[in-house]
């Protein structure tokens, strides 16, 4: 696929072209919004979302918003992947959804920093990301 000719600025063709990162789509996650070095994502909490205690399983808000990140990025600098990430759970969720919203906050030649905060409806913080990405040259394989 050349990522030259993608149309980064169409959401139906952004939501087609992620639906490939299964691990987040499968569990749930959906692409709200885009715009250059921002995205929204969301997801509808299930019982398969909760840990053996009955509460949000931390891997779940980090799969959300490792996913935000990647749609954020990867439509400002195809193609980005996470060099590192740093979450703090800040509390579990009072309702049914989570919402990240990742945001650029640096960028230059190869690498990027967002922050991604992670909601409920009811904009409880469940938690906090850091990111630093890597923007690979699209010639990189």
């Amino acid at each position: 696929m050349d990522m030259k000719l993608m149309d980064w600025n169409d959401l139906q063709f952004i939501r087609d072209f992620f639906k490939h990162d299964r691990f987040a789509t499968d569990a749930g996650a959906v692409i709200d919004w885009v715009k250059p070095g921002e995205a929204r994502c969301s997801l509808e909490l299930g019982p398969q979302h909760q840990n053996a205690a009955g509460i949000l399983q931390g891997g779940v808000a980090f799969t959300l918003a490792d996913f935000a990140f990647a749609v954020a990025a990867n439509v400002t600098h195809p193609v980005t992947v996470s060099l590192n990430n740093q979450i703090a759970f800040l509390r579990p969720p009072k309702g049914a959804k989570l919402i990240a919203t990742a945001k650029e906050l640096s960028a230059g030649k190869t690498t990027c920093y967002y922050e991604v905060e992670v909601t409920d409806e009811f904009e409880t913080s469940v938690a906090h990301m850091t990111v630093t990405g890597y923007i690979r040259s699209l010639a990189e394989k």
